[in-house]
């Protein structure tokens, strides 16, 4: 069975003409590690499908990177704002490991909003996004580094073999310095 169709039918019933009018809009592409699937100031055109590999949203603040977070597969990705309102984008998304990605065009995915399981699915998913992202912005307001550490840990350990420390430092709002010394005291920890 297609990764795809195993994603969406978590979400909703799928019907398998529905399916294949919706695999018939999917486009598969392989990128390589490092690259750039949108650069900011573009304007994103596509929805995507993660069946493979590590994604790290991240903007420019004062000259530096800052990570606003990862995707890990199986997932689906966009620049929400950008692919909604066709606006330049203010973020990039970087592949950090080599990466399969399904592709669908913003016309394609508009025009499947007429089909009951796609537009369910796109609703639940962007509810999810939703609530992913405010318990981001919760747990920046309210926890410690040391403590979104080790809620990221916990959560999503396989971030810590694939990702340079130095974005993970910037997904929590540190130096690598300070990351370094969070390290050192949580195995500490769990070594007493």
């Amino acid at each position: 069975m297609h990764s795809f169709k195993t994603f969406i039918s978590k979400y909703v019933n799928l019907p398998e003409k529905e399916w294949l009018l919706i695999k018939r809009e999917l486009l598969r592409e392989e990128f390589p590690k490092g690259h750039l699937i949108l650069r900011e100031g573009e304007v994103c055109k596509n929805v995507y499908f993660l069946e493979k590999g590590l994604l790290r949203y991240f903007i420019h603040n004062s000259g530096e990177e800052v990570t606003k977070f990862f995707t890990i597969p199986p997932y689906c990705f966009t620049s929400i704002q950008s692919f909604s309102n066709q606006k330049p984008s203010k973020e990039n998304i970087e592949t950090l490991e080599k990466s399969i990605v399904y592709t669908m065009s913003k016309s394609s995915s508009d025009r499947l909003m007429e089909l009951d399981s796609w537009n369910q699915f796109v609703l639940k998913l962007i509810e999810e996004v939703q609530f992913f992202t405010e318990n981001i912005l919760v747990s920046l307001q309210n926890q410690t580094a040391e403590e979104r550490y080790a809620a990221l840990i916990e959560k999503e350990s396989e971030l810590f073999i694939n990702v340079p420390l130095k974005h993970i430092a910037s997904y929590l709002g540190i130096k690598p310095q300070s990351l370094s010394r969070i390290r050192k005291k949580f195995i500490q920890n769990l070594k007493s």
